[in-house]
């Protein structure tokens, strides 16, 4: 192939890979109207944040402590829905006291809270090694991991039934707090 044969290969390619001022222009509305959408979203997410925490105030707090002000523990509005304060239960075991947190469950008979998951990684190829090792987890030299957790839902079940049954234990240890929460009903 000749100089001039490749001058004009070479040429045609450059002519077939020029964009078009339209073309950037078309690619610059699509990437602004997606910038505008991205900010829009933010916006959005952050109001909404801000307007839940608005209702979580006036929910467990203003309007428990005005009901309780008032004597009432419900109200039924002009338009037939209701608002009744009730009870609500939470709990979080930081992680500084898991361990004592673990021990007094085990020790007063609650170990079954307590979820235990053992894992072992195993790299590529070594399909046959992990079947082994599920047969028979013990004397293959495998140091597994553990963790250890109470699930959180299961935790502030057992907090308010501990609560509703009178029992006593230790309300820091396992981050438990008890308050007052409206509940609508339309």
């Amino acid at each position: 192939m000749s100089t001039s044969n490749l001058d004009d290969l070479f040429q045609k390619d450059a002519e077939a890979l020029q964009i078009k001022d339209e073309d950037i222009q078309g690619v610059a509305a699509l990437a602004s109207r997606a910038k505008g959408l991205f900010k829009e979203i933010e916006d959005l997410e952050k109001t909404l944040s801000e307007r839940k925490e608005n209702y979580r105030k006036l929910a467990e707090e203003s309007l428990p402590e005005a009901f309780a002000t008032l004597g009432m523990s419900s109200f039924r509005m002009a338009d037939g829905s209701s608002i009744e304060i009730k009870p609500f239960y939470g709990a979080s075991i930081k992680a500084e006291r898991q361990a004592e947190a673990f021990a007094w469950l085990r020790e007063h008979g609650f170990d079954d809270l307590i979820k235990n998951t053992v894992s072992v990684r195993f790299g590529k190829g070594e399909d046959e090694l992990c079947g082994r090792l599920l047969s028979n987890l013990k004397g293959t030299g495998f140091i597994p991991e553990q963790a250890q957790k109470v699930e959180p839902m299961t935790l502030k079940a057992w907090v308010k039934e501990q609560v509703e049954r009178g029992k006593d234990f230790p309300l820091e240890l396992f981050g438990a707090y008890i308050g007052k929460k409206a509940i609508i009903k339309s």
